[in-house]
């Protein structure tokens, strides 16, 4: 409420003026007020992406930090969307299992890709993270999401690639029908709605995306520019050698071969067959 009082006392200033007759607005009743909510110059909002356990079976979290006071932000939903390189995937059955169990809020936007398909039958997927405050930082928010290694071809000679995964968009979402409602100003020649000054300082375009993770609406999310604390994420993938294939197919299908020997004698040792 901090930003809708802020926004209340402009209002009050262009209202005296208004009644007193001035033709002209004074550059004085633009002029920041004292409150610190409004600066006179945007602070960086800082992102920190980075991923967590070892293996195969990876954790991605992302952590923003603004330079705002949290009172600016009450009324502000945050989004992340991240975007997923073909050498990664994200299992939308865990996230719905994740989901059940509020560990995290995201939902897959890219439909129709197999969560099995190697590497190099893959295509980049999005995901929408919907990030919360963090308990330990007041001006923070942070989100969770599980990434898990896609198999990738086998090289000549460097038994490791690497996959990078490229900072997310971020996006945010005020609810201003309160502040609007309070000071939306109707004469004859001016219509004026007063935004929330950290929208102003951030944002760069809009995008349309669901409200929040259960609801249908579409809302109009803000795109801020940020400062990435690193560049990207880059993960080291071991993959196979193509002077192992030989040795490989060969003990593939000796074992094979055996497993299904064995099978078959403890269905013909132990199986009861009726005719």
């Amino acid at each position: 409420m901090a930003a809708c009082a802020v926004a209340v006392r402009a209002v009050a200033w262009l209202l005296l003026w208004a009644v007193t007759g001035r033709t002209r607005w004074p550059a004085t009743a633009f002029t920041a007020p004292s409150d610190p909510g409004i600066r006179a110059t945007c602070s960086e909002i800082i992102l920190r992406q980075e991923v967590l356990k070892d293996g195969f079976h990876r954790d991605l979290l992302i952590k923003v930090k603004f330079g705002e006071s949290i009172e600016d932000l009450q009324t502000c939903r945050l989004l992340i969307k991240q975007y997923i390189p073909a050498g990664l995937f994200v299992d939308p059955y865990e996230l719905a299992s994740l989901r059940e169990r509020n560990i995290t809020e995201a939902v897959m936007v890219s439909e129709n890709f197999n969560i099995e398909a190697p590497n190099y039958l893959s295509k980049e997927t999005e995901v929408l993270i919907y990030a919360r405050q963090d308990s330990q930082c007041i001006d923070c928010f942070q989100a969770f999401l599980p990434v898990h290694y896609r198999y990738h071809r086998p090289h000549s000679k460097d038994g490791e690639t690497f996959v990078i995964v490229n900072n997310p968009d971020l996006l945010m979402y005020c609810d201003q029908a309160d502040c609007r409602g309070m000071i939306r100003l109707r004469f004859d020649s001016f219509d004026k709605t007063i935004e929330f000054p950290i929208l102003k300082c951030w944002a760069q375009s809009e995008v349309a995306a669901p409200c929040a993770l259960k609801n249908r609406d579409i809302c109009q999310w803000n795109n801020m520019k940020y400062k990435s604390v690193y560049k990207n994420v880059t993960l080291q993938v071991p993959v196979g050698l193509t002077i192992h294939t030989s040795l490989v197919c060969s003990v593939t299908l000796l074992i094979t071969i055996l497993c299904s020997t064995l099978i078959l004698v403890a269905v013909f040792k132990y199986g009861h067959f009726s005719l």
